[in-house]
C-alpha cells in the first residue's frame, strides 16, 4: 500500500542476496506435468467448490490444501525450499495488511475490513509451513500477537488448532535441529576450533561473536548501507505504524535467536524468512525518506527519484554475484 515501485526492487534485492541466489530451492528440476495437473486439479476443486457452497474463501483454501499435497507428493521434496519461502512471504503480506486494515492511523481513511483469508488463511498457511519444515513455527509468537493485536475475536477450536500446530511443529523442530550433545558444546569452543553441524548449540545467545556474526551475515547479503537502512526503516515504522512494527520485530526476533543457536553451514539460507523482514524495513525507510524529500518546502524532488536509487541495491548486488564486480566493495 506504500509503492509498488518500491516494492519491486525490494523483491529484486531479496532475490539478489547471495543466500537466495545460491540457494536450489530442495528439488533440482520439478516435473512440469506433475505441476500442471496438480494445479489444474486444485482449480477444478476450488471452481466447482465456489459455485457450489457459495463460500469463496473455503473454496479456495480446499484447493490450497489439494494443491499443496500433491507438489509434495509428486514434486515437492520434504522440507523444500521453494515451499518455505512462498508460505513465509505469504504469512508476512497477510500479517502486514491485517494489521494495516484493523489498526489504522487516526489521521487515515477506512481501509476495509479484515477478512477470513486473515485470520483463517494465516492458519492454513501456517499448518502447510509448519508440515513442510517445522522452522515455519517461528512465526508462532508474531502470529499470536498480530492476531491479539488486530482484536478478532476467534473460536476455540482456532485457538486449539493454532496450539496443536505450534506444538507439533516444536517437537519436529527440536528432533531435527539439537541433540543432547551438541546442546551442551561450548559455542565458544565450537568457534574457535570452526565446527560447522546442523544443530543447535544451546549457550549460543551468550557468545558475543555470534551476535557480531550475525550482524554480518545480514551486512553480506544487503551491505552496510543496506543494514542501516533497515534499522532506520523499523524506527519509522514502529512510529507511524507500531503493530506492523512490533509484530515484525517479533518474527524477526524469533528467527535472529535461531540464527544465534545454530552452527549449520547453511544458516543463511535457513533465515531467508528473516531476511524477507529485513527487506520489508529497507523498503519502507526508502517510503520515508522518499516522502520527506517530497513534501519537503526546499526540496523539489521528483517521486521516481526514490524507487530509482532504491534500485541500485540490487543491482549492485545482481553484478556482484556475477562476479563483474567483487564482494569486498
Amino acid at each position: 500500500p506504500f509503492s509498488a515501485a518500491l516494492a519491486v526492487p525490494g523483491a529484486l534485492a531479496l532475490a539478489f542476496t547471495p543466500a537466495f541466489w545460491s540457494q536450489t530451492g530442495g528439488a533440482e528440476s520439478l516435473n512440469p506435468v506433475a505441476i500442471v495437473a496438480a494445479l489444474g486439479l486444485a482449480a477444478a476443486i476450488t471452481i466447482l467448490g465456489a459455485f457450489s457452497t457459495r463460500r469463496f474463501f473455503w473454496a479456495v483454501a480446499a484447493g490450497t490444501v489439494i494443491f499443496s499435497l500433491l507438489f509434495l507428493l509428486l514434486a515437492g521434496t520434504p522440507r523444500s525450499l521453494r515451499l518455505t519461502t512462498l508460505v513465509a512471504a505469504w504469512m508476512l503480506y497477510l500479517l502486514v495488511d491485517g494489521l494495516l486494515l484493523s489498526n489504522p492511523r487516526p489521521d487515515s481513511p477506512p481501509i476495509g475490513r479484515l477478512g477470513a483469508h486473515h485470520t483463517y488463511g494465516l492458519l492454513l498457511l501456517f499448518a502447510i509451513g509448519v508440515i513442510n519444515d517445522p522452522m515455519v513455527v517461528l512465526f508462532a509468537p508474531a502470529l499470536l500477537l498480530a492476531l491479539f493485536l488486530t482484536g478478532k475475536r476467534m473460536p476455540v477450536l482456532y485457538w486449539a488448532a493454532l496450539l496443536v500446530i505450534s506444538a507439533y511443529g516444536v517437537y519436529d523442530m527440536a528432533n531435527s535441529y539439537s541433540t543432547p550433545y551438541w546442546w551442551a558444546f561450548s559455542s565458544q569452543r565450537a568457534r574457535e576450533i570452526g565446527i560447522t553441524v546442523p544443530y543447535l548449540v544451546g549457550n549460543g545467545w551468550r557468545d558475543p561473536d555470534r551476535w557480531v556474526d550475525l550482524a554480518r551475515l545480514i551486512i553480506g547479503q544487503f551491505t552496510l548501507i543496506g543494514a542501516m537502512l533497515g534499522v532506520f526503516g523499523l524506527a519509522r515504522l514502529s512510529r507511524w505504524y507500531p503493530p506492523v512494527g512490533i509484530v515484525t520485530l517479533v518474527a524477526f526476533g524469533s528467527f535472529f535467536v535461531f540464527g544465534l543457536l545454530y552452527f549449520g553451514a547453511d544458516a543463511a539460507v535457513l533465515l531467508l524468512p528473516m531476511l524477507m523482514i529485513q527487506v520489508v524495513w529497507m523498503t519502507y525507510a526508502i517510503y520515508g525518506i522518499g516522502q520527506w524529500l517530497t513534501r519537503g518546502e526546499r526540496w523539489h524532488v521528483p517521486r521516481w527519484l526514490a524507487p530509482a536509487v532504491y534500485a541500485l541495491l540490487p543491482a549492485f548486488l545482481l553484478l556482484q554475484n556475477t562476479g563483474l564486480i567483487s564482494s569486498g566493495h
